[in-house]
């Protein structure tokens, strides 16, 4: 595989579901996308980001597939679940940090984002990141995210004492060098809602 690498840019997606039509374009999963799209606080924006597979170093989904089902290449991308040994047993959907595998029960199989790794094995990009039109799905080298962009690629994010590194990076602001998810941020922000009812 080539030096280029996948980008996420949230703040450049304006909805318009490009990424996720041309995925469903894929030939190894001809008429299902393996992406979507995810709005970020619909009460205060309309604001959207595209989901895809991080690609972690070291993927959860993996570890807790007791079928063995789910492999990595030695370039670092992770697979969807390989037919003869997925057993439905959803254990990597919930195990996912990302959120990103889902169960195809019409087929009883987990299926996911490969980084479309038949197209990037032959040197050309995955299909989200050849049709966004405003970059938010960019495939390319460091020195040309490096040109283009005034943010900065992050993959390592802390998810409360666990660090996860990723081969996708995600586009963040100067400075920035992880990105920390922190489930009580979540709850109090309910709380602060419900509060704000009574």
């Amino acid at each position: 595989m080539s030096d280029k690498h996948f980008y996420i840019d949230p703040s450049r997606c304006i909805g318009c579901n490009a990424c996720v039509a041309a995925c469903a374009e894929c030939d190894t999963h001809a008429g299902v996308s393996m992406i979507h799209l995810e709005t970020i606080d619909r009460g205060e924006t309309v604001q959207t980001t595209p989901v895809i597979c991080m690609h972690c170093d070291e993927p959860a989904c993996a570890a807790v597939c007791p079928a063995d089902a789910i492999k990595r290449t030695a370039d670092g991308v992770v697979q969807s679940s390989l037919k003869p040994r997925c057993i439905g047993c959803t254990n990597c959907v919930f195990a996912c940090p990302f959120g990103v595998p889902k169960y195809d029960a019409g087929i009883d199989q987990m299926m996911k984002c490969d980084m479309c790794y038949d197209r990037m094995s032959i040197g050309l990009k995955p299909m989200c990141a050849t049709v966004c039109p405003s970059g938010a799905l960019f495939f390319g080298t460091p020195e040309e995210i490096a040109q283009q962009r005034n943010a900065v690629p992050v993959n390592e994010f802390v998810f409360g004492k666990r660090t996860i590194k990723t081969k996708v990076s995600l586009m963040m602001p100067r400075g920035s060098t992880s990105l920390q998810v922190k489930p009580d941020a979540v709850i109090r922000k309910a709380d602060l809602l419900e509060t704000s009812r009574r």
